[in-house]
């Protein structure tokens, strides 16, 4: 594995622009090693944040759910937390680029020992795609970011949702996208803590099972668990169903 600063020092150097959201979202991010999917742009869809509230982006990487949620609510402060010294600037240089330096502040930090400057039950809402991946499953990636954003490390995913609760005032939401064979474990962890629990499957079509959920909740609240219908992915001929392209290319709200 390579030290970190020559991590940092190749992904600064190799960084592509892309667009998301249909051009609506500039996006400089690590030419190679861990790229943005479309989870966190489901998950920016599925937060319910109105204007002037606070927002906290567990995990923020390159700033991608934070970006995607301010081009749908600009009137937002979204503050994200983010391990990787590299991403972290990355994050800031896109949030410059997007014309939003006021309204997202990425931070340097671990969700397993969260830093001072976060004070506990001040954000309104909490959104994190947390690593998908147990820790020691499968085969390490030989970049240090793409290992990091896919698979755990010392913040498994009970200090996930913990720092997420924590973080959440009393009746906030927290979202989060994650492996829906990974559903059991988080609701295990949620249980007496929040309410109102949406389970939103993401499905990938042709009868095949989801692979992920959107799940939100509220803290502190009361509310049995609900399972939605969820949306599908793909259709017939493998492109995006007219559904998923209203979030992808439009920026539409995930109606939970």
């Amino acid at each position: 594995m390579k030290p970190k600063a020559a991590e940092t020092a190749e992904l600064d150097a190799a960084a592509s622009e892309d667009e998301l959201l249909g051009g609506r979202v500039r996006l400089r991010q690590p030419a190679a090693g861990f790229r943005a999917a479309i989870d966190p742009v489901f998950l920016a869809a599925a937060v319910p944040a109105g204007a002037g509230e606070a927002v906290l982006d567990l995990g923020c990487g390159a700033g991608v759910a934070a970006l995607c949620l301010l081009a749908r609510q600009p009137e937002l402060h979204v503050t994200g937390l983010e391990v990787d010294a590299g991403l972290v600037r990355l994050a800031g240089d896109n949030a410059r680029l997007n014309g939003l330096a006021g309204r997202f502040l990425p931070v340097a930090g671990d969700v397993a020992k969260l830093p001072p400057r976060l004070a506990p039950g001040s954000f309104h809402h909490v959104m994190c795609n947390p690593p998908h991946l147990p820790a020691a499953t499968g085969m390490a990636s030989s970049r240090a970011s793409r290992e990091t954003a896919m698979r755990e490390g010392a913040a498994r995913l009970p200090d996930w949702i913990a720092a997420a609760l924590a973080m959440l005032r009393p009746k906030g939401s927290l979202t989060l996208v994650h492996r829906a064979d990974r559903l059991d474990e988080i609701l295990a962890r949620l249980s007496g803590r929040v309410g109102g629990i949406v389970v939103y499957p993401l499905w990938p079509g042709g009868g095949k099972p989801a692979k992920r959920i959107v799940l939100r909740a509220r803290k502190g609240v009361e509310g049995p668990v609900r399972l939605c219908p969820g949306l599908t992915l793909h259709g017939p001929g493998g492109g995006y169903t007219p559904a998923a392209e209203a979030i992808l290319r439009d920026g539409a709200a995930l109606e939970l």
